[in-house]
């Protein structure tokens, strides 16, 4: 029988270094393995011979006799034959020896089965070192993952960028407003159509300056407001460039987001005081 090799994936596998397959595949394979290491290269061996099983079945009992080899119909009124059989049955029951002889198909010895010319195993064979490690790993990215998870800010709806109510009519007013006042198609508007005074859209300029203002001012506030309270600075200065003080009002009557460790720590709280 021939001795395994050092490099051979089954052995790498069998004691826990399968990990080293690739890295060995992609500095030269194991021949180059044997050379790095300064160590005889084993022979290679010839590719086995293709194995041909011809698998015959005898359905009829013609070739394969132990199939139908029990007692025929006039044996078994005879009763002198049937003792003689169950005779001999009890005997070989007693030596262990087989009732019957073996099937055809119990001879026929399936293709590879001999664990010959195969490849390295799927799944290494795991030993206690390395089902200590993957549980130690296990066990450090579960402990990662409470604590992240309890690190993290609880979940606000006001933290998303939804520009909805208050701060939706007001985006929608400044938009106006602006096209109106700014808009190279508003003289039309007004003195073609509305049959306005020129001097409207010079009016107009003035409130809408102020709005702009208002809202470059409202989205630099929330910028800088945002971190104390917790909360997304981009996302609050984007509510404040579109929403202006309604943002800002609506910023001023939140509170500071707290963690999900101190969420849970204040609901244990009410829970005792209860």
């Amino acid at each position: 029988m021939d001795a395994p090799n050092i490099f051979d994936y089954s052995e790498l596998s069998k004691y826990g270094f399968s990990y080293l397959s690739t890295p060995i595949m992609q500095n030269g394979g194991r021949l180059r393995m044997y050379e790095l290491m300064g160590l005889d290269a084993p022979p290679i061996k010839p590719p086995p011979e293709p194995i041909t099983v011809e698998l015959k079945i005898d359905r009829e009992g013609k070739e394969d006799q132990s199939r139908y080899s029990g007692l025929k119909i006039k044996q078994v009124l005879d009763d002198d034959a049937m003792a003689e059989a169950l005779a001999e049955a009890d005997r070989k029951a007693r030596a262990g020896e087989r009732l019957k002889p073996k099937l055809m198909e119990e001879d026929y010895v399936l293709p590879f089965s001999d664990k010959k010319n195969i490849g390295p195993q799927q799944t290494p064979d795991w030993t206690p070192e390395m089902l200590d490690e993957e549980g130690r790993k296990r066990g450090m990215a579960a402990a990662w993952a409470r604590e992240a998870k309890a690190g993290a800010f609880i979940s606000d709806p006001f933290e998303s960028l939804f520009i909805e109510g208050g701060l939706r009519y007001y985006s929608i007013f400044a938009a106006i407003l602006s096209a109106l006042a700014f808009g190279k198609a508003s003289p039309v508007l007004f003195t073609d159509i509305l049959h306005w005074d020129t001097d409207i859209q010079e009016l107009i300029q003035i409130p809408a300056l102020m709005v702009i203002v208002t809202s470059i001012g409202s989205s630099a506030y929330s910028f800088v407001q945002a971190p104390q309270k917790n909360r997304s600075k981009w996302v609050w200065a984007i509510k404040g460039l579109f929403g202006g003080p309604v943002a800002i009002s609506q910023f001023r009557t939140l509170e500071a987001l707290i963690t999900q460790n101190e969420e849970n720590i204040r609901q244990k709280l009410e829970e005792e005081k209860a």
